[in-house]
């Protein structure tokens, strides 16, 4: 991603710790809560290689298809869980914008090299994005507010856990998508 560098290794340490914590979530959840875990961790891992600063380390010019074709093949498996009934649909969005961040650093969205555009203004696609993790993050955040502690679980299998992870992801995806 484009930006401070110190902008650019907050946000990558910020998603890397919420990756971390939702496959510490995972070992203590069953069923489709599992999934969902490992779904998250593989977007909060995923969102943390994308931010590297490009002025430390420049990816390959192949790297940005490899992360579409990664959060691709997550965008397909979040609509087949939602099709059962089980994640809900911000996996697929989240998925989706992954793939949509990827294609728009890589060139090949219409951006220019690198995701740097020449266009005046923000994207219709950008622009509706950052509203919807705009009003994602503010909701999750107000039900993060009055969450009790776990009775018994541990602090791993709490609801706190989950949502301070979503709502971290959020943030940081509202912190990457004015980069593309």
């Amino acid at each position: 991603m484009h930006g401070s560098a110190v902008n650019g290794w907050l946000l990558v340490a910020l998603c890397v710790m919420a990756g971390a914590s939702c496959l510490v979530r995972r070992g203590s959840c069953a069923g489709d809560g599992r999934g969902a875990a490992a779904d998250e961790a593989v977007m909060g891992f995923g969102m943390a290689a994308m931010a590297v600063p490009a002025a430390v380390v420049t990816p390959p010019s192949w790297g940005w298809t490899v992360y579409a074709v990664v959060f691709g093949v997550a965008s397909l498996r979040a609509l087949w869980c939602a099709r059962r009934g089980g994640h809900h649909p911000h996996h697929l969005v989240g998925s989706l914008a992954m793939v949509y961040m990827a294609v728009a650093m890589s060139g090949a969205g219409g951006a220019g090299a690198g995701g740097h555009g020449t266009h005046s203004g923000v994207p219709l696609v950008t622009g509706a994005l950052i509203a919807y993790y705009a009003v994602y993050v503010i909701r999750a955040g107000v039900r993060l507010v009055p969450v009790a502690a776990p009775a018994g679980g541990g602090w791993s299998a709490g609801p706190e856990l989950a949502l301070a992870c979503r709502v971290s992801m959020g943030l940081a995806m509202l912190a990457m998508l004015p980069a593309v």
